[in-house]
């Protein structure tokens, strides 16, 4: 196991180079000057941008400045924001609690009803209420997020008055249902088909029979037997979901007005921040391989037959 995790931990060292690179090269490289940009069109001292460059460390070559970025992060330094000169780890660390909850309530959800709906559609293969399922997670997965999210908010928030249309308090969890569960749309309507093939994949299996030869109550088969080894790719699923998740908060934050790290993107591309893009999206990258990590050593709790060399 240590040697797997080491070896994990080595190839996600090029992983993180490359995708660091490349969306730090989109945000300096492609839009031009971005202390120039901040000035729009009004005039302003070719002085003044040159010691703002020269103060940011803009005014070095951009592998340079690359590498001097890599060395910041590796130290907790996620860059500086252009404008204000506040610290994207500032920015961070005030967006990220809301997006936290979204995400949290989002997968919990996605868990829940998406497992569940796919082992009732499983076990019931066939049937009504398989067919319904089936219908139901079509439409999650053909409508486009932001269309759930406006008939979401008009229908529970202004025609019922459930909640509120938008999040004014990102603290209370109560809130964040109605934006958790149009984050949650996609992910669920995928969880579910990916659980229900699995389940009636393995319902057919071999020891599935063997279990029931032996007398094992059917509730006991399923939940012992049939739940553990179905989930495997379920989980791989799920980890890999939480990342998308955290970046699909984007549409949804904006919808429902969470002021959480969407929220924070949508206003750095904005105002063309770069540092505060890459900052962010550095941070979410950090997310994904830990999580991808954790998923693949979850493997040999599912099935005692993985082992890693």
């Amino acid at each position: 196991m240590g040697r797997y995790v080491v070896r994990r931990l080595l190839q996600m060292i090029p992983v993180f180079i490359g995708a660091t690179l490349l969306v730090f090269l989109m945000m300096y490289a492609l839009p031009g000057d971005p202390v120039r940009a901040l000035y729009g069109e009004r005039s302003v001292d070719e002085a003044q941008i040159a010691a703002i460059k020269a103060e940011l460390g803009l005014d070095l070559p951009l592998m340079q400045q690359y590498w001097n970025y890599l060395l910041g992060v590796f130290q907790g330094d996620f860059g500086t924001q252009i404008a204000s000169r506040r610290p994207v780890m500032d920015v961070i660390t005030q967006a990220l609690p809301a997006t936290i909850r979204l995400t949290v309530l989002a997968f919990l959800i996605t868990v829940v009803l998406g497992v569940g709906m796919g082992l009732v559609a499983g076990l019931r293969r066939g049937g009504k209420i398989d067919r319904a399922i089936l219908f139901v997670t079509l439409i999650f997965i053909s409508v486009p997020v932001f269309v759930i999210g406006y008939a979401y908010q008009n229908f529970f928030a202004n025609t019922l008055g459930w909640t509120t249309p938008t999040v004014r308090d990102p603290e209370a969890w109560t809130q964040l249902i109605l934006p958790a569960l149009v984050l949650a749309s996609l992910s669920l309507a995928y969880v579910a088909r990916l659980t229900r093939t699995s389940i009636a994949e393995n319902a057919r299996a071999d020891y599935m029979r063997t279990a029931k030869a032996k007398g094992l109550s059917r509730p006991r088969a399923v939940t012992v037997h049939l739940m553990r080894n179905s989930l495997i790719p379920v989980v791989t699923f799920l980890g890999v979901d939480i990342g998308n998740l955290m970046a699909g908060a984007i549409v949804t934050e904006g919808i429902f007005n969470v002021q959480g790290i969407g929220s924070a993107v949508y206003r750095a591309l904005s105002f063309r921040e770069g540092a505060t893009v890459v900052g962010i999206v550095t941070f979410m990258i950090v997310v994904y391989l830990v999580v991808t990590l954790l998923v693949d050593l979850l493997y040999a709790v599912l099935d005692p037959r993985i082992r890693y060399a």
